[in-house]
């Protein structure tokens, strides 16, 4: 079912082209979940797959054909992302895992462990133009049972980690300063990485703050800087546009800043939004997992396109 959604469109802050387009409506393309998170677009199919974590399955809508359940177990799966191969990479909440989806339907895991302790629950992640897979590590999937499995950190802390290509299974830690690390998005050029803090969600003392770093010979953070505070909510999922716009969830919908940390543009949403990406035929549609649902809107940018190896 495709429902549209009357949403108030403003012009974007300085020069052309516009951020979000006047008149287009955001349309509501499904509604069943619990909480749904990570759209991935796969442009080989034009489908979005998401999570829906709290009913422990992945989701696979398909334009013209509506949703459907992909796996009905999924690990409590958060975030994912597509890498240069087209496949599916995935973080885990109960196998405290980041897992690939091979091209046969076999699972690889790329990570579970951090010199010998289990992870947390890993949350979201991007691939580099190097192959290197970085993902963050909050306790959301262990602090109840509602999204993953209660149980004491093994870790003792929330971290960002790196994945060096060719290296599975040997995670290293690359941020240690943030409380709840959530969503992470590289600059076009992948010279700075922002970094989602969350833990307001969970914590009254806790973060509702995006902080950036400078990448250092591709695989080392500099020190965190502060880049944004959400008011609304807390920042979730990350994306970046063609221009270096940073896209960011928040509780009253998609939050776009500029690179100099201006806030642009606001797209509202009915519901609280966890994460986005961009996607369809131009790369300039806009997939959002919010609350309960699955949204889409077109607009006026295109996401930037990591610059990976072919396959």
């Amino acid at each position: 079912m495709t429902q549209s959604v009357p949403a108030t469109r403003r012009l974007s802050a300085g020069s052309a082209p516009l951020l979000t387009l006047p008149g287009v409506a955001l349309e509501r393309l499904f509604d069943g979940g619990k909480w749904c998170e990570g759209p991935v677009y796969f442009p080989a199919s034009d489908s979005v797959v998401f999570s829906d974590i709290p009913n422990n399955r992945l989701m696979q809508w398909i334009p013209g054909l509506g949703c459907r359940v992909l796996n009905e177990n999924s690990d409590f799966a958060n975030g994912g992302t597509r890498d240069a191969q087209g496949r599916l990479i995935s973080c885990r909440h109960l196998s405290h895992s980041v897992v690939r989806i091979e091209h046969d339907g076999s699972q690889t895991t790329l990570a579970s462990h951090y010199k010998g302790a289990a992870l947390n629950s890993p949350n979201d992640l991007v691939v580099a133009a190097d192959g290197a897979i970085w993902f963050t590590d909050p306790s959301y999937g262990i602090l109840s049972d509602y999204e993953g499995k209660r149980r004491d950190s093994e870790i003792g802390g929330c971290f960002v980690y790196r994945i060096a290509p060719g290296d599975i299974g040997h995670p290293q830690m690359v941020c240690d300063s943030l409380l709840m690390p959530n969503g992470l998005a590289f600059s076009p050029d992948e010279s700075k990485l922002y970094v989602a803090d969350s833990s307001r969600s969970h914590f009254s003392d806790g973060h509702h703050d995006i902080f950036v770093f400078d990448v250092i010979d591709g695989c080392r953070l500099g020190p965190k800087q502060h880049f944004f505070r959400i008011d609304h909510g807390v920042p979730d999922g990350l994306r970046i546009d063609e221009l270096g716009n940073l896209w960011c969830s928040s509780a009253r919908g998609i939050e776009v800043i500029s690179p100099l940390a201006e806030h642009l543009d606001h797209i509202p949403v009915p519901e609280p939004v966890a994460n986005l990406t961009f996607g369809g035929a131009h790369n300039a549609t806009l997939f959002i997992t919010a609350s309960t649902s699955l949204y889409s809107i077109t607009v006026g940018v295109r996401g930037a396109n990591a610059r990976m190896p072919a396959p």
